[in-house]
């Protein structure tokens, strides 16, 4: 399996990763939507996309969108999706792409890589705190819908 940062030549294949990791979220299934979607982040560089291929067969991805920490002044990262396909599942997929992206992170002098999941979400819990990411138990979330 090799992991790297998606291009635009990747367009195809992580397009088909989005639409199922929105479809896994109960979100209709909308392929042109997905690509317009990958196509403009990756076009305005506005986030950064890691993907595994298992022999040219795309298998998981992840897309991280930049921040800025005001309190360390610092870069940071959110890492707003990773999807592994079904098939691709309990093979390490996940935790490579968690590793590319905290590479990359350091790299780029980030100061941390924050993210989300469901609650009922067992599965990926257990894959972020195996890898060091930490519930935060400090602050709340809001959000306003728009």
């Amino acid at each position: 399996m090799e992991t790297y940062q998606a291009t635009i030549e990747d367009l195809e294949g992580v397009s088909n990763l989005f639409n199922s990791y929105r479809m896994f979220y109960e979100q209709p299934s909308d392929l042109e939507g997905a690509k317009k979607y990958i196509k403009e982040r990756l076009e305005n560089k506005e986030s950064v996309i890691f993907v595994v291929k298992n022999n040219q067969k795309y298998v998981g991805f992840t897309q991280l969108y930049p921040t800025f920490s005001s309190i360390s002044m610092k870069r940071a990262w959110i890492l707003n999706d990773l999807f592994v396909d079904l098939e691709a599942r309990k093979q390490g997929v996940g935790e490579m792409l968690l590793h590319k992206a905290k590479d990359f992170a350091i790299a780029a002098g980030a100061k941390s890589i924050a993210l989300e999941t469901a609650p009922d979400n067992d599965a990926a819990q257990k894959l972020y705190e195996k890898n060091g990411y930490v519930r935060d138990t400090e602050f709340y979330h809001y959000e306003l819908t728009v």
